[in-house]
């Protein structure tokens, strides 16, 4: 089967750049966004500004699944067993925007 991948062009400080991620993680990525009174472009900037290494798209799932291993308190024995992307602290709103 193949996997669900959606290609989407974004906005990031002031350049459009493309991101691949499978649905399941756009649309976390969204609810977090959301639950931040982030927009989308605002979350991917700053996980894109704190990333140390590999792929934005790579960069963006990390950030996703310890937002959620966190929330189910999965976090303290992830972060134990293998580094992650940081987690990130609230971004100050810009003009960016998703397409």
């Amino acid at each position: 089967m193949k996997s669900p991948v959606v290609k989407r062009s974004i906005v990031i400080a002031g350049h459009k750049t493309s991101v691949s991620l499978e649905d399941a993680f756009w649309k976390g990525l969204k609810e977090l966004a959301t639950s931040r009174d982030m927009t989308l472009s605002d979350l991917v900037a700053t996980i894109d500004t704190d990333r140390r290494h590999g792929n934005l798209s790579s960069a963006i799932r990390l950030f996703v699944l310890d937002q959620y291993r966190a929330q189910s308190g999965e976090g303290d024995r992830a972060a134990q067993s293998a580094p992650r992307e940081p987690t990130m602290a609230r971004a100050e709103p810009s003009v960016l925007r998703a397409d």
